[in-house]
Order: structure tokens, then sequence, then C-alpha cells
């Protein structure tokens, strides 16, 4: 039986589960609607560079629509609804989502190029579990800890990236609806589909008419929403520099704000670490997603004691990845999401080697068609280097080195963000004493990328500020 190796046949999952419709108007008031002065525009597979659907980009009459819907809903049905109604609502869309989840998983990977692994076993079932996590919440919130009257805000205006499309959307909207608010959301211009269906799961449960809205179109969309006087509440999730225009955009205002932004995060090696485990955690932190993660593990901090032992197996796990079709159930490695995004993932890692840093990748066949992007390591990194210092969002790990917990502590630190780190060790009283230390908003220990709905997730410096997930991730939705 040595050495002999088994192919992968081609495992697609069908396609025929979904039915897209060649246009999508807004969701204003509980319908799909015409815009009133806004255009169209194509969102496309990028694995394929097919026209999947045409979306209507909102204009600004059409934003002052959907705000209009939303606080009409908050003043007559869902401000004044019992907290156990709401509860039911919620229960039941995290029943459709689980109902349609097969539908969902290949809509995600058609639209955003994420394997469908990923989106059929991580995505899905998070975005069911947020929905049925706060649920529970929506009639106890006077147990949560702000008060023991709290009350929603009204409107709020959220906005959210390209990424985790349909699971960034959950995270926004469920606390909203649960703490008694009613929502304004605008998906990202390239991943708009998951977040049109959701929109008909809000019909299929029954929501209340401008419970929910979902306004598709590009940056000028966004910020006609974040910038609207009828705005109690902005929840972004995104760029730190866009992130940056919208706190200045909202300052001054009453509006209530959190911003989930951008992060270069450092996986700590210890020599002591469970290596075969490490290097699944190395790679799931940097490749899972493409590296299209907010908190990915992009610096690699390993303890110069075992560096070529982690560098060897590492290198050897990633020539068993595979990559290519979203949709086939063996893909580890999907398509980048778009060609904006692929150009920056490619002049970066141009960056990498211009100032000295030796680039590897696995010898692998690219498809033809479509936005695609090899995993790559890159070793010979110093702190100064533009990649180890600016978040790529792609699957690209900068690889750097350390000789003691101290030196590891002040290299994980030295960075503009804060948004997650993680530290692989055999100590527990390690584990705990460098975690401590960390800037950083969540610590994975000997674990990476793990998220649960009852768990905060959130920032420090400029990967922004407030928390989402958990009872923390009702404070933002409530006037306390």
């Amino acid at each position: 039986m040595a050495g002999m190796k088994f192919d992968y046949a081609p495992a697609p999952e069908s396609r025929a589960i979904v039915d897209i419709k060649s246009s999508y108007g807004l969701f204003i008031g509980g319908e799909f609607v015409d815009s009133i002065d806004g255009r169209p525009f194509k969102t496309i597979s990028p694995a394929s560079e097919e026209v999947l659907a045409e979306v209507t980009e909102a204009g600004p009459q059409d934003v002052d629509r959907a705000i209009a819907a939303a606080r009409t809903a908050f003043q007559t049905t869902w401000g004044p609804m019992r907290p156990a109604d709401r509860a039911k609502y919620l229960y039941r869309i995290a029943r459709i989502v689980q109902e349609r989840s097969r539908e969902l998983a290949v809509l995600e990977s058609l639209d955003n190029g994420k394997p469908i692994r990923e989106s059929r076993d991580v995505d899905i079932p998070l975005v069911a579990a947020h929905f049925f996590y706060y649920a529970g919440w929506a009639d106890k919130l006077s147990y949560a800890g702000f008060g023991p009257d709290p009350k929603p805000l009204g409107v709020a205006g959220q906005v959210i990236p390209w990424n985790f499309p349909l699971l960034m959307l959950s995270w926004k909207i469920a606390p909203a609806l649960a703490a008694g608010n009613t929502v304004v959301l605008k998906p990202a211009e390239t991943t708009p589909l998951t977040a049109v269906v959701f929109a008909e799961i809000c019909q299929q449960a029954g929501l209340p008419p401008g419970v929910v809205n979902i306004i598709t179109g590009a940056g000028d969309t966004g910020r006609a929403l974040v910038e609207h006087p009828g705005v109690d509440k902005v929840a972004f999730t995104g760029s730190t520099e866009v992130g940056r225009m919208i706190a200045k955009s909202v300052a001054g205002s009453p509006k209530k704000i959190t911003l989930e932004l951008g992060g270069k995060a450092a996986n700590i090696i210890f020599d002591d670490a469970p290596i075969d485990q490490a290097v699944e955690g190395i790679v799931n932190g940097i490749f899972f997603n493409q590296g299209h993660v907010c908190c990915a593990g992009s610096r690699l901090l390993v303890q110069e004691s075992v560096y070529d032992e982690v560098l060897t197996s590492l290198k050897r796990r990633l020539t068993t990845l595979r990559v290519g079709d979203p949709l086939d159930k063996n893909t580890d490695i999907g398509a980048i999401n778009s060609a904006a995004q692929l150009e920056r993932i490619r002049e970066l890692s141009d960056a990498g080697v211009a100032e000295g840093a030796q680039r590897w990748s696995p010898p692998c066949e690219l498809p033809d068609r479509g936005f695609w992007f090899p995993p790559t390591v890159f070793t010979g990194v110093s702190q100064a280097h533009r990649i180890a210092r600016e978040e790529i969002f792609g699957p690209v790990l900068s690889v750097l080195t350390f000789r003691t917990p101290d030196e590891a502590v002040e290299k994980a630190n030295n960075t503009p963000y804060g948004l997650s780190a993680g530290v692989w060790t055999d100590k527990g009283s390690r584990i705990l004493a460098i975690a401590g230390q960390l800037r950083a908003g969540v610590v994975w220990a000997n674990t990476f990328n793990r998220f649960d709905p009852s768990s905060p997730f959130g920032g420090y410096k400029e990967s922004g500020y407030g928390r989402e997930g958990g009872r923390h991730g009702l404070e933002a939705y409530l006037d306390v």
C-alpha cells in the first residue's frame, strides 16, 4: 500500500436546486419593488465570470423609501410587539434557513467563489445558529445586564462585506431584531444574491412589512444609508479605510456605531505545540475562504527551534490542497471574489518579492477562466515588510520567527490592527499568560477561526470597536 496515491474524481454539487431569477428589485416594505432613481448592475460568478443575475443599485430616493418603511414598522408593528412574539419570527427564520440550507450553500458558493464544503458546513449552519441564539434573547433583554428595561434604538443601517455574505447578514440582523429594532441592510455589490433570497425568507416567515429591508448597490448606496438622518444605528463590517470614513461621517450625530474592520492576526507556534495539529490550524487560519477573512492568521510566528519542522510539514500539507471549482465537494480553495481583489493580492505579493522575502507555492493548475490565486507562503519576512503589515485578504501567509515568549508577544502586537490571534502550545498556563498580553479581540488557543453565536467578536485599534455575537452583541442595538 505504501506510496499509493488516490486521485479525487470530480464531485460537483448540482446547481439545479437554485432558481436564480434574471433580475431582482429592491426589498422594501415587505415586497420587491422597482428602483425610483437607481440603475441595474450585474453580479457574476468569480469562478467562471458568467453573469448570474441583474441586480438594482439603489439610489438616494430608494434609500429614503427603505428607511421610511423601517421607521413605520418600528413605530407600528415591531417596536410595540411582545418580545416573545418577536422571538417566534426569529425562530421561524432560523428554521427556514435550515430547510433551505442546501439551496443557500450552492448560491453562496456560486456568487462568492468559496468552496461548497465551507458554505455547507460552516457558513449556513452558523447563520441558522445566530438566529436561534438571538431568538432566545428576544424576551430576556432585562437579564442581559443592560438595565431592567432596555429599549431598542430604532432603525439600524447595516453594511456588510463580500467574504461571508449571509453569515455577516445574520450577525447584523439577528441581534438588531431581537433587541426590537428594524433594519435596512446593504449587502456587498459583488455578493448580493443570498441577501435577496434572505428577503424571500422574511416573506416566507411572515415577517411584518418593513422590519427587514434589503437594498443592493455599491459604495454610493452604502454612503447614502449610513449618512441618512433617519438612521439611529450604523453597523459596518469591511475595510479600515471605509470604516474611518463612516466614523467621520457620523461624528457629532446621535447615531450609535459599531465597526468591525481589517486585521493582520498573528498565529503563534511555540516549540511544545503539537506540530501536525498546529499545521492544520495554520492552513485553516489563512487558507480558509481563500484568506478572505478579516481575522485570518496571516502572520505566522514560529519559535526558532521548530521552524524547520513546521515549515516542512506546512509545505507538505499545502501540496495536498485542491484549488478549483467551488461547487466541487473536494475543493479546498475556491476563487478569489473579484478581479479588483485579485489585483490587490498580486500587487502585495509582488511587493513581498521586491522587498526580499522568499515566495513559495505548491504546484497547482489554475483554471483558465475566473479569478484565481495559488496558496502562497513567504519566508524571510521582516516586520517592516508590507506583507507583514498590510492586510492582503487573500491566501498569502507571511512567516516570521521568535526565540522567547516576550519576543512573540512584542511581534504579535506590532501591528495597527487587533482583531484576533492564535496561540499553539501544550501548556495551559502559557496560553493564559500570552493571551492576556495580546492586544486582540479574540484569541484562539490550539485552534483557529472557531466561531460560536454565544461568543463575542470584535477588535481593538484599527480593527474597529464594538462587539458582535453573544450577550455583548445586544448592547450595540439597545439604548443603554
